[in-house]
């Protein structure tokens, strides 16, 4: 992990959302550099800002992350991760696209330093030959794209 990764989001709560993107049989993801793996790939989304609501916050994120516009369908489950000195809770919704272009976004919190390396729609194929610690930890829950969109409840990761 980064200094600018603990400097930025360590040593506090955040309140995070991320969409579940599928089509045509595969998920949007984003690929994270500096979060202690080469790679990091999740759901595209982020933080919530004070007096946002998570809907919102997941509309913006999505347009900063991803050039997407998107609709928000669905809440789907939420996750808690805590490994010192990160600690989020991540609400999940399902998503689709209404407009935009896929492109790589920034993070503007992170000024110059951007993280954020790649965004793209992968199959089921290739997540199975991702290491696990380079996949987001939800995927460890669903045995397939189509059971993902079928998690409900709470996960501590």
């Amino acid at each position: 992990m980064t200094s600018l990764v603990q400097h930025t989001f360590g040593n506090q709560v955040r309140a995070r959302v991320c969409g579940i993107c599928i089509e045509e049989n595969k998920i949007l993801l984003a690929d994270h550099a500096g979060l202690g793996t080469p790679h990091f790939w999740a759901p595209p989304g982020g933080g919530i800002q004070f007096g946002e609501s998570a809907p919102d916050a997941l509309v913006r994120e999505f347009g900063e992350e991803t050039g997407l516009v998107v609709t928000i369908s669905d809440f789907l489950f939420a996750c808690e991760f805590i490994k010192q000195p990160l600690h989020a809770i991540e609400l999940f919704f399902a998503v689709k696209i209404t407009g935009g272009s896929l492109r790589v976004g920034i993070d503007p919190e992170l000024g110059p330093n951007q993280m954020l390396r790649e965004v793209r729609f992968c199959a089921e194929t290739e997540l199975r030959k991702m290491p696990a610690a380079h996949l987001h930890g939800i995927f460890k829950k669903a045995s397939n794209l189509a059971q993902i969109t079928s998690l409900r409840g709470y996960f501590k990761l």
